[in-house]
């Protein structure tokens, strides 16, 4: 990860449970769920040596509030062509903003989304 610009991230959530279900449905995987104190976080599946970087959803009660207006967080859509994905997204109670668009023939393709707790969030493939 020493060569990863983005060491971690964390998406705020309202509802643990229904966020848990949006991405689990949506990306097609199983989070773990950890609850630290105050904090309730369910993190996403991640390799030490892969690609990328490792990340959570969150809940604190003070601190971390969804938006639709912060940072851009681009998720990979491991099936290999984000239609897959973004097929579910609706389904699971979330929204799609923008359908699947080309980037460029070297970066693949890309779609926005609104998920279950008002987050903004992409998802990338390379087909």
């Amino acid at each position: 990860m020493k060569n990863n610009a983005v060491g971690w991230f964390e998406i705020p959530v309202n509802n643990m449970e229904r966020a848990m279900n949006f991405y689990e449905t949506v990306l097609d995987l199983k989070m773990q769920r950890n609850q630290m104190g105050p904090l309730d976080m369910a993190w996403f599946p991640w390799q030490e040596d892969g690609l990328g970087s490792p990340g959570s959803l969150v809940y604190h009660e003070e601190y971390y509030k969804p938006s639709a207006d912060g940072v851009l967080i681009y998720l990979t859509a491991h099936s290999g062509d984000l239609a897959n994905e973004l097929a579910r997204v609706e389904a699971a109670g979330g929204t799609v903003l923008q359908p699947k668009t080309k980037i460029s023939d070297e970066y693949g393709f890309m779609a926005l989304i609104l998920d279950t707790e008002g987050n903004r969030v992409a998802l990338h493939s390379r087909q």
